[in-house]
């Protein structure tokens, strides 16, 4: 089989063999895998690399483990681990869940990336009818702004790229700010100016201070979520005056990178830990076959493996008309 890694610091497909069933696992031919670019080119700027890509993918199952209960073969399911850039995907049971028959296989292969959009919220800790600015609508944020929407919390969405806000508002769902007057003027109409009760940081900046900026759109002892890679300098004193919290999201949920959750299918006590990584997956597949999400319009390119390299150089040169990109297999 074709699967594509980075090697050295550069993107090559390379022929490895078909992965073998373990009694833990699903063998899926892959038909759509989503490109997270901001992961990916990261990747594929270590000198040193050896690493397979993709996390993010829908497919057919082809066999299961005898473990594995959920699934079955022929039957589509939507994939979160790695590597997924790969015309087979070898998952484990908490990997994969059922993705109905009416749901677009487009948008199912964004189901990796999605979940960690759930983990983010998650984090939030919000309540029915509370208030979350979500700052960076690249795909991640995108992806968050319209799960946010769906949890029926009240939701700001905020980019200086006016090509991004733009996409958002495209989907019918959410109405775009396209900087902070727009945000503050938002949060005096939902709040009554009292602030957000989470900001998630999404965007990934180096240069700009965005803690600074989500600690000035909470409320008093509102949460900030870090979600992209950005500068994670803050005020002080600004964050005392709030006894506000900062706190950073990772990957899709409870179990991920736990090797006894993740390959040998042990799973956490449901009354314990309600929102695994396997159920956030669950849960964005439901959002999707209820029609809640709009996906689609996100999508801004479909490559193959061969051609994905493009896909790269878009999102490097022009990441202003870059959102939603996938490799088809």
């Amino acid at each position: 089989m074709k699967s594509a890694k980075s090697l050295n610091g550069k993107l090559t497909i390379v022929d490895i063999p078909i992965p073998e069933v373990t009694d833990q696992s699903v063998l899926v031919k892959t038909d759509y895998s989503a490109m997270s670019t901001g992961t990916e080119l990261m990747v594929l700027g270590w000198a040193q690399s050896d690493v397979f890509l993709g996390y993010s993918a829908t497919g057919i199952v082809q066999s299961v483990g005898k473990d594995v209960t959920h699934v079955k073969a022929g039957q589509r399911v939507a994939c979160y681990g790695v590597p997924t850039h790969g015309e087979y995907f070898l998952g484990y049971k908490h990997h994969v869940t059922p993705v109905p028959d009416h749901v677009d296989p487009q948008e199912a292969a964004f189901a990796g990336i999605a979940s960690i959009g759930v983990q983010a919220l998650r984090q939030a800790d919000l309540r029915f009818g509370e208030t979350v600015v979500v700052l960076g609508l690249g795909i991640l944020g995108q992806l968050i702004a319209q799960l946010a929407r769906a949890a029926a919390f009240r939701v700001i969405a905020v980019d200086h790229m006016e090509e991004r806000c733009d996409l958002m508002d495209s989907t019918g769902l959410l109405k775009a700010c396209r900087n902070g007057d727009e945000v503050k003027e938002q949060l005096l109409q939902l709040t009554g100016g009292k602030g957000a009760d989470a900001v998630l940081i999404c965007a990934s900046s180096k240069t700009h201070r965005l803690v600074d900026q989500g600690i000035e759109w909470i409320r008093d002892k509102g949460k900030v979520v870090i979600v992209g890679d950005t500068n994670t300098e803050f005020d002080r004193n600004a964050l005392f005056a709030k006894e506000a919290q900062i706190t950073i999201s990772r990957a899709g949920g409870a179990g991920r990178y736990d090797q006894e959750y993740e390959k040998e299918g042990k799973d956490y006590p449901y009354g314990y830990i309600r929102w695994t990584m396997g159920r956030n997956l669950e849960e964005f597949v439901r959002l999707l076959a209820d029609g809640r999400l709009n996906i689609k319009p996100l999508i801004t390119g479909v490559y193959s493996l061969e051609t994905m390299e493009t896909g790269y150089r878009q999102a490097k040169e022009a990441p202003r008309e870059t959102m939603g990109l996938m490799v088809k297999f």
